[in-house]
């Protein structure tokens, strides 16, 4: 078969394959924000704002075009739908890259390209590329606006043309293909520094080209690589912008020039020394060092999209994090210094001792650059660190998990109240937690088959996030009977058997290539180890992460697809020697093409997210709970991010001023706070920015000075004024907090007037605010010194709310917080709460906000697909149920029954148990005493129909929760302690029942219950 045949056709083919996964990605996309980082890339990139380090301007540059299609209203949309095309043309890069492997082993086979093999390369092609196409991580990032899938692009791009290359090495002008590489990496740096680690790949493709293959020369071309991929991402990546803010500095403070001229005159220097290089080295053939020049000039033509991130933070956008309007503060944004870092090689443990020090830093002052002291960093005594250190967090909660590995074992630290961990146990963490639970499970996932999508944070847990087959007997070996339970377990969308069919394929595939094209086989192994391994390696990861971590390694996944890709031709080299070519190549590319539609039909439904707007409902809900200029304070990622969006893109009331603890502790988002920022007035501080700058105050010792209650404004003052010093036992001089009792004068004719209190609570209104500061907290963070100045300062102009009930801050406020639906107001009222008791708040206005204003985002909808983070932000975080409940009952209490049914029929509407189980006791149990408070209030409202629905759907879902927890898994139940919260849950049904006058029903559930422990007890 011709060559130019082949191409013709494996166009065509590349070209239905990339409709196809168009077409799958864009049904599926979610048609607006989702939650975590969506949030703020797409309003960062919608006005092209500042992002979180180390920014992607090139992200945000293309989803900024495509939002130019579009109103606000569809920003999100269209940003969701990029991702989804440029996965739709990772697709059709992997699905080349397959077919060019395949070629490659035909050729060494000795085997001539005839139409019968083109079928199987094909066959081959289709098979992995739809296998990625339909598999876990990578239809996950495919469907929202977050970097994922377009450094998945950068990657199968970079890839796909170094093999280009490789197929036209000996032509002219090939090394066009390598310039062409160099240029996407350079761009890739402004998505994510994943593309990154195709170097070493890439390099062994130049090596077995153009050079003899042998051992020892394969080990040097190793290191050389390595070399290669350090100079990029240690050299050029931090060193550029370092060198551009030593012009910047000589500029500024000795020439006077404005700030960023230095740093200009840098970048056109180095152009022009590389453009004459280029020049010089064309006109004498030096071909080999103008391909290196030109490449080094690609990379920085494309790395200097960042000129975006200085232009636009200069700009003072209402998002700007870190504000890296300068190049001092763009290497501090680059280098992600408030994140911290992971040691990697060698370096400290858990239990090292250490010395505190301090590193000055550049920062702008006026017109000038001067030096600033830069935060307390630690110095780890080398006695105290180790090789290839795992277990390095110092985080309570961490060195409690640590201590299941080591068991007490370890070294004495004088110094230290911690052993360090024995090599052996840090390797044993190392293998059973970062390797196998952070990623060998989500390879599994994708290839193997899963279990559900709820989350658990560590291995063990039989019931949460586990890789799961479907095949009966291995899934109980590992995780016991699981056959009984209730549905949001046993019906979970993401509960994807795939026999890991995709798994044998991908082995067969593998070990097919090692045996044929064993060049191509070390080429493919190598970045599959680099996209997977070496990550694991390099993040280093802590216990306990927030969320799952699978998209780290959707390179990993990817090539992989390779290999489940060519195993039709490993399957076709076998069958011909029995069966006509023509026939086994057809046969084994339709039979295998089942897998991938398996993967289909399973990870469709907890994939699709069209018609989901719950994330973005979220934010409009917090944002209606709000009074006019109100200051709303939340805290991580959820709460805040489509706040974000809401606010830049859909300009949904940007009045309410958005105060993110998490970024409170930090300069330039202080600065910010007292910016005017669209209808929102600034936020008043009294702390001058000397005692806030990066690195002052980061933490405030408690040192009690006063016994007795104390002016907050008084305490305030001395902080501010820096009177309240002391010398640490380290020799190092601090500022220290000296109170516990706190006051704060209210003015109550200011709170009447602004409408923070309604008249009909103005007898309630306490004279004075007392704060109580825990006695077992000895240090104060930044953020919450802030908030405290605030609250010293606070004039009662305009109404604060929390996200969290205690405003997740350890500064005792949660006595002075109402209860408002999604927010806490603060309020000069003292108020008795507890979990699922918010105490006083305004049931009548609860009861307006529920049923005429608060949105759901078509969570009611069966068909919608509430995946884990919208049943844990909705069930637990939320208890969205709760919120109703408590407004039914303070409705009911205020004889407003007809109101307090109302409620309660609505969060039927909403809270569909098909979507939100009515016990979901893996999650919370706040949303299963809100089912139980809504019985209860159902049946005090004369609604006896109503209630008993709720309580026998109830009791029916916590006796299918008792029958799972109480299966036996090796001579234990699978969790006691599960068992014994629904069995209170039944005592707590039947008490109600007795108290309503139902004395049947409660002896007969009591029963029951009884029957259920006489069973427990004797198996």
């Amino acid at each position: 078969m011709e060559l130019r045949k082949f191409r013709q056709i494996d166009n065509i083919i590349g070209a239905a394959l990339l409709l196809v996964a168009s077409f799958v990605y864009l049904s599926t996309i979610e048609p607006t924000t989702s939650f975590w980082d969506c949030g703020e890339f797409i309003a960062s990139s919608y006005k092209l704002e500042i992002g979180h380090p180390p920014g992607n301007p090139v992200f945000q540059l293309i989803a900024r075009f495509f939002t130019l299609f579009a109103g606000a209203g569809k920003a999100a949309m269209m940003v969701n739908a990029m991702s989804a095309l440029c996965s739709a043309f990772t697709i059709l890069f992997l699905f080349w890259t397959i077919t060019h492997l395949g070629r490659r082993i035909l050729e060494k086979s000795g085997s001539a390209l005839t139409l019968n093999s083109a079928i199987a390369v094909w066959g081959s092609g289709a098979l992995g590329a739809l296998a990625y196409t339909f598999s876990d991580t990578f239809w996950f990032s495919a469907v929202e606006g977050e970097v994922y899938a377009m450094s998945s692009l950068f990657t199968a791009a970079v890839f796909w043309a170094m093999l280009k290359w490789e197929e036209q090495a000996n032509e002219p002008y090939a090394n066009r293909w390598i310039v062409l590489i160099a240029f996407l990496m350079g761009l890739s740096i402004g998505v994510h520094l994943l593309n990154l680690l195709t170097i070493p790949a890439l390099v062994f493709i130049y090596y077995y080209k153009k050079f003899e293959v042998s051992t020892k020369r394969s080990i040097i071309v190793l290191g050389i690589s390595a070399v290669i991929l350090a100079l990029i991402l240690y050299g050029i990546i931090p060193y550029l912008p370092k060198v551009a803010a030593i012009f910047d500095l000589l500029f500024v403070n000795v020439f006077g020039f404005p700030f960023n001229i230095g740093a200009a005159i840098f970048v056109a220097l180095l152009l022009a020394v590389c453009f004459y290089l280029i020049w010089w080295s064309f006109k004498n053939g030096k071909v080999l060092l103008n391909t290196i020049v030109l490449s080094f000039t690609m990379i920085v033509i494309g790395y200097a999209a960042y000129a975006v991130v200085i232009i636009r933070s200069s700009a003072n956008t209402p998002t700007n994090e870190n504000q890296p309007d300068n190049p001092f503060s763009l290497v501090r944004y680059l280098g992600r210094e408030q994140y911290g870092s992971n040691p990697l090689i060698y370096g400290e443990t858990f239990a090292s001792t250490y010395e505190l020090t301090t590193n000055d830093y550049w920062a702008k002052d006026g017109d000038k650059y001067r030096r600033v002291k830069g935060p307390v960093t630690p110095i780890y005594d080398s006695g105290t660190k180790m090789l290839f250190p795992r277990m390095w967090s110092t985080s309570s909660s961490h060195i409690k998990f640590y201590e299941q590995y080591t068991q007490g074992r370890g070294k004495s630290v004088n110094g230290s109240q911690y052993k360090m961990p024995l090599f052996k146990d840090n390797l044993a963490y190392f293998f059973n937690y970062q390797l196998d639970w952070m990623y060998l499970r989500y390879f599994m996932w994708n290839f193997a088959g899963r279990q559900n999508d709820l989350h658990s944070t560590t291995p063990g847990d039989p019931f949460q996030g586990n890789w799961e087959s479907g095949i009966g007997f291995i899934d109980k070996m590992r995780l016991g009977d699981q056959s009984k339970g209730p549905d949001y377990l046993l019906k979970n969308r993401a509960k994807n058997h795939l026999y890991m069919l995709p798994l044998l394929l991908g082995i067969i595939g593998l070990l097919f290539q090692l045996k044929k094209d064993k060049q191509n086989w070390w080429v493919t192994m190598l970045l599959f180890l680099l996209t997977g391994l070496a990550i694991v390696v390099y993040l280093n990861q802590p216990p306990y992460q927030p969320r799952e971590r699978d998209y780290a390694y959707a390179g990993s996944f990817y090539v992989f697809t390779i290999w489940i890709g060519l195993a039709v031709l490993a399957i076709h080299d076998l069958l011909k020697r029995w069966v006509p070519e023509r026939y086994s190549a057809i046969a084994v590319s339709l039979v295998t093409l089942a897998v991938p539609f398996q993967m289909a039909s399973q990870n469709w439904d907890d994939h699709d997210r069209s018609n989901r707007y719950t994330a973005r409902d979220l934010a409009y809900n917090y944002l209606s709970t709000c009074g006019e200029q109100a200051i709303l304070v939340t805290h991580g990622d959820n709460d805040t991010f489509p706040l974000w969006y809401l606010q830049e893109v859909e300009e949904v009331r940007t009045d309410v001023r958005i105060m993110n603890t998490s970024l409170l502790g930090t300069d330039w988002y202080i600065d910010q706070m007292q910016y005017r920022v669209y209808e929102s007035d600034p936020v008043k501080f009294s702390i001058p920015r000397s005692e806030y700058l990066y690195g002052t105050n980061d933490m405030v010792y408690i040192i009690e000075k006063f016994y007795k209650p104390v002016s907050l404004k008084a305490v305030i003052n001395l902080v501010s004024a820096s009177k309240t010093k002391s010398e640490l036992s380290s020799g190092r001089i601090e500022s220290f907090f000296p109170a516990r009792q706190l006051q704060i004068p209210v003015d109550k004719k200011k709170v009447m007037e602004s409408g923070i209190v309604s008249a009909a609570d103005s007898s309630l209104i306490v004279d004075t605010i007392q704060l109580n500061l825990p006695e077992k907290k000895n240090v104060m963070l930044k953020s919450e010194l802030m908030i405290l100045d605030l609250l010293a300062n606070y004039n009662w102009e305009r109404p604060i709310y929390f996200i969290a009930m205690g405003g997740d801050l350890e500064i005792g406020i949660s006595e002075y917080l109402e209860f408002n639906g999604f927010a806490y107001k603060f309020v000069p009222i003292k108020n008795k709460t507890s979990l699922g008791n918010p105490g006083r708040f305004n049931a009548l206005q609860m009861y307006d906000n529920i049923m005429n204003t608060y949105r759901w985002g078509n969570m009611e909808d069966p068909s919608v697909n509430i995946d884990y983070q919208n049943l844990l932000t909705f069930n637990a975080v939320l208890a969205v149920r709760n919120i109703h409940s408590q407004t039914a009952k303070a409705l009911l209490e205020q004889g407003e029954t007809k109101k307090a049914v109302e409620v309660l029929d609505k969060m039927q509407e909403v809270m569909i148990p098909s979507q939100f189980p009515l016990n979901g006791s893996l999650l919370n149990s706040l949303n299963e005493y809100s089912v139980m408070e809504s019985i209860n209030t159902y049946l005090l409202a004369g609604e006896k129909e109503k209630g008993l629905a709720l309580a026998d759907a109830f009791i029916k879902e916590t006796l299918k929760s008792i029958d799972l927890f109480s299966t036996k898994y090796r001579g234990r139940f699978l969790s006691m302690r599960d068992i014994e919260n629904n069995l209170s849950y039944l005592f707590y049904i039947a008490d109600i029942y007795k108290n309503r006058g139902m004395e049947d029903r409660a002896k007969e559930l009591e029963k029951s219950v009884e029957d259920i422990i006489n069973r427990l007890q004797g198996s």
